[in-house]
């Protein structure tokens, strides 16, 4: 503590004037210029922090022979009471006034008094000293009477909330009162500390006598808690002069201040926080408990603890930290105040970050290259690059010079939004400027030419990186991870991780989860899951991102008991599964139509404490839509308004897509008009699932007013819309719409596939055109497009139709041939059309459709009822008794066939049932069904 110099001239000035009791009151207010250090002249801030005692206690005046002290009847600063003992500091009597605080204590004896007032002169005696004068003080104010004031009596055990107008109006029954004095909380300064005092009014004895009747009452009940009454005893008033007294004479050794044990204690608890935000920064709760346990925070520890809470992006607790500050008179800084800009920022709220921009200029403080390096971070994370630029050009405006890290965030706003020729422009002005980039902005550059896929770029920064002298990190090699995964170049990928090794450079669990999601994305599960197994060998523990990974990867490839197994480690690991951990298995199980497992996780997702989200919802609906449960699927639907979880786009679009394969166009337009009327975004998905109503119920003048709506909203019309409107045509044989769209597919670009191809040709062989489709066979080889087994069963299918069953063996046979398999839908359909046209007569398609029955035998494929009734029908055109062809076939119908099944009664036989009849098995087994599994995206959550 700096000491005190006094010149010798500040002392020597004329005597005072006179100086008598009845112009006491009017001579107070002038203060003798006896000191040149300025005093506050209330009594009460006698404790101000200006306030600097001196190092050595000054001598007495009776210790100075050349110098006569003044008179006490001439210093108005000194009470007129001749026997007063001087006190062992001659500033003590002018700094705390306590004659005009309360009347002077009874004189103490002169014994005591000579002991405090005999110093010692040795210097080795310094401490000695102190301790006998500390000794003495403690004896005088043992001895002689509390200084108490009369009439004022301690209240103790009071509610917290209460206010002193309850106590004022409690306690005046006993008298007049003159003060109320409630003690506050440390904590809660708007709350007390549960005690405070009452001081009566009046005269001495009638104050003590109002006193004496409050204390009577000792235990009465006020609101609801049991008071404690009595009389003051002083030791308040007496511990705050023992400590002011201990102030002034220092710590002893005559260069610090005294520490009072609560000093001492706030300064231990002050360290204490330090020292736990620099260790364990991640365990917030000792950081909070530790923050607590300091009485009276000041500016510097609240404005870590927003600083804390800022990197935390805890933006809620940062302003409360922030107003508590403000609710104990502490005035924030500009770095307080750009702490918690900086929480804002980093939650994403920049609405918020701004109000408290503008309340720091209002309060006029300046704001600094810290808070706008802070703002433009901010507005870059949330993609907002304009706004980041306005800001950055105000910086520099304002700002005399810029550094690396403003430019830093301004650069990666303009990668975030891929404006990369700005940012090269800015890279270029921070080093025309004399600003050393550091590798921070080499690794925003590679990320911004990642995300516009510009390889060769990426590769120039990353060789002037090592250029400039920086030795690549891991998240150099990361960029460049990051760069071939995302571009579907996995294995120059490897080749950056095997140099990553070479260069002595371990993989972290980023660049390994970049790794897994390029070979998730190739649907490669093999090599995933040997990234997986390397990740353990090097000794990582995988973090939830990464088990997320695993667990989609087990749900590719349709083992969703492993990938539930993964989920049980993980709770093991203390890592809590997360919706989107539980999203793919459930969508699993939906998908393979087991509606009760998917459930079941689902149930297992709400246990674990995951809130469904609406995706979560979507996946089960869309489960309960491809196994034609629109009920179940409508019942979720209302679970979800229940939940208060709006359902969106691909919501309503799958429950379109379920009533559109059921036919039922009503009920496809009526959640096509709520989704309208919610103010969803109708895209091209959902006008799929309209036209495919539309087309499946033969409602053809629908689709195209539809397809015009399409077109009035310039919605593109794709390949699945197009095989959607082919279809429907061709289901109604009508090739020249079929021939048309496809024509307009051409005009607009738009590539057919192999479902556009299959949907033409079924039209062409509905209308007896089987040239037609046999040109189209050709341009689709042209194309480059193999037929599948759905366009060989439609050509099969054609030409029985047109009663050429010799072409139809043929093209079976070029199927076998082309590599294909033949299902139950190609056996079935040629068997029907075959058995429907044949005769007796036709050895060739008797021994053709005995082959193909011993295929079927072999193949151990059964047909339904239905279908071995009507092809038990058709039998009797060409065996009336039982034959070899008879048996075979029998063979293909179901165990609990009997003849009786069959109306024997020829004069009953139906007659041949047209192609057409066919079509419900022919769609219901999956032909020209235009959701491939290209389309899932289609009716995708």
């Amino acid at each position: 503590m700096e000491s005190f110099s006094f010149s010798t001239s500040h002392f020597s000035l004329p005597s005072p004037p006179p100086f008598s009791s009845s112009s006491s009151s009017s001579s107070s207010n002038r203060h003798p210029p006896s000191i040149s250090f300025s005093l506050n002249p209330s009594p009460f801030h006698s404790s101000s922090a200006n306030f600097r005692r001196p190092t050595k206690p000054l001598k007495t005046p009776s210790s100075n022979p050349n110098n006569k002290p003044p008179s006490n009847s001439n210093n108005p600063l000194k009470p007129n009471n001749p026997f007063s003992p001087p006190s062992p500091n001659p500033l003590t009597d002018k700094l705390w006034l306590t004659s005009k605080l309360s009347p002077p204590p009874p004189t103490p004896q002169p014994q005591s008094i000579q002991e405090t007032r005999t110093p010692k002169t040795k210097d080795d005696d310094n401490q000695n000293q102190n301790d006998v004068v500390l000794d003495n003080i403690d004896n005088n104010n043992s001895n002689t009477s509390p200084p108490r004031q009369p009439g004022k009596i301690f209240v103790g055990n009071l509610p917290s909330w209460v206010k002193k107008p309850e106590v004022f109006e409690f306690f005046r029954q006993f008298g007049p009162i003159s003060q109320v004095i409630l003690i506050k909380g440390h904590n809660e300064t708007n709350r007390n500390a549960g005690f405070g005092f009452v001081i009566y009014d009046g005269g001495e004895t009638e104050a003590e006598s109002s006193a004496m009747k409050a204390v009577e009452f000792d235990g009465v009940e006020f609101h609801g808690r049991v008071l404690t009454v009595k009389l003051d005893d002083g030791k308040r008033s007496r511990d705050k002069a023992l400590e002011r007294e201990r102030w002034l004479k220092g710590d002893g050794d005559g260069k610090g201040e005294y520490r009072s044990k609560w000093h001492e204690e706030r300064d231990g608890s002050r360290r204490e926080f330090q020292k736990i935000l620099e260790t364990e920064p991640e365990n917030w709760q000792a950081v909070v408990s530790a923050f607590e346990r300091i009485k009276k925070p000041a500016r510097k520890e609240y404005g870590l603890m927003v600083k804390y809470y800022a990197r935390r992006g805890d933006m809620h607790h940062a302003r409360q930290a922030f107003e508590s500050m403000r609710a104990r008179g502490i005035e924030p800084s500009s770095h307080v105040f750009s702490s918690l800009i900086h929480a804002y920022a980093v939650g994403r709220d920049m609405e918020e970050a701004l109000h408290c921009v503008k309340k720091m200029k209002e309060e006029g403080i300046e704001m600094t290259i810290v808070t706008y390096s802070i703002i433009v971070g901010g507005f870059a994370r949330v993609g907002n690059a304009d706004a980041a630029d306005q800001w950055f050009n105000e910086a520099k405006e304002r700002l005399t010079s810029l550094n690396a890290i403003i430019y830093g965030n301004i650069i990666y706003a303009h990668c975030q939004t891929c404006n990369m020729d700005r940012a090269e422009a800015l890279v270029r002005e921070m080093e025309e400027q004399g600003i050393d980039a550091p590798i921070d902005i080499y690794h925003t550059m590679m990320d911004g030419y990642t995300m516009i896929g510009n390889e060769d770029k990426c590769l120039i920064v990353f060789d002037r990186l090592k250029e400039c002298g920086f030795s690549p990190s891991v998240i150099s090699y990361g960029c460049l991870i990051n760069l071939y995964t995302k571009i579907g170049k996995v294995s120059k990928a490897l080749e950056i991780s095997k140099m990553m090794k070479m260069a002595g450079i371990k993989h972290n669990m980023k660049t390994y989860s970049m790794l897994i999601n390029g070979f998730l994305k190739l649907k490669d599960w093999a090599n995933a899951f040997s990234i997986f197994e390397d990740i353990t060998k090097d000794g990582l523990k995988p973090d939830l991102v990464l088990y997320n990974n695993i667990v989609s990867a087990f749900c590719g490839m349709g083992n969703m008991d492993r990938a539930i197994c993964i989920v049980k480690q993980m709770q093991k690991e203390r890592h809590r599964p997360s919706t989107r951990t539980f999203l793919p298995i459930i969508l699993g199980f939906a998908r393979a139509g087991e509606m009760r497992r998917a459930l079941e996780i689902f149930d297992m997702m709400r246990r674990s404490g995951c809130i469904p989200t609406v995706h979560t919802y979507n996946a089960l609906i869309l489960g309960l839509v491809e196994k034609r449960q629109m009920e179940k699927a409508v019942r979720i639907l209302d679970e979800m308004n229940l939940a208060g979880i709006s359902p969106n786009e691909r919501t309503y679009t799958n429950l379109m897509h379920g009533y559109a394969s059921l036919g039922d166009t009503e009920k496809a337009f009526q959640y096509f008009t709520v989704m309208k009327n919610v103010g969803l975004e109708i895209d091209v998905y959902t006008y799929e699932a309209l036209l495919k109503a539309c087309c499946k119920s033969g409602r053809m003048q629908s689709a195209l007013a539809v397809t015009k709506e399409m077109s009035a909203k310039k919605i593109p019309r794709n390949t699945f819309v197009y095989n959607i409107l082919i279809d429907g045509w061709a289901r109604r044989g009508d090739v020249w719409e079929a021939a048309d769209l496809m024509q307009q597919m051409r005009n607009e670009e738009v590539q057919p596939d192999i479902h556009t191809y299959t949907s033409f040709i079924n039209a062409c062989c509905k209308a007896g055109d089987m040239q037609k489709a046999t040109e189209i066979i050709k341009e689709m080889e042209a194309s480059g497009i193999k037929p599948n087994l759905k366009t060989y069963t439609t050509l099969i299918h054609g030409w029985a139709r047109a009663s050429l069953p010799e072409k139809a063996f043929r093209c079976f046979e070029e199927m076998k041939l082309a590599g294909l398999k033949p299902d139950i839908a190609v056996y079935h359909c040629l068997m029907t059309s075959l058995l429907s046209r044949a005769t007796f007569a036709q050895s060739y398609i008797y021994s053709g459709l005995l082959s193909v029955c011993r295929e079927m035998i072999e193949s151990e494929m059964t047909v339904d009822m239905g279908t071995a009734v009507h092809w038990s029908r058709c039998l009797r055109k060409i065996e009336r008794t039982g034959g070899e062809l008879t048996e075979a076939l029998q063979k293909t119908f179901p165990p609990d066939w009997t003849s009786h099944h069959v109306d024997v009664n020829s004069e009953t036989e139906t007659a041949d049932p047209e192609i057409a009849d066919d079509d419900d098995v022919y769609y219901a087994n999956g032909i020209n069904n235009n959701e491939s599994d290209d389309e899932d995206s289609d009716i995708d959550m």
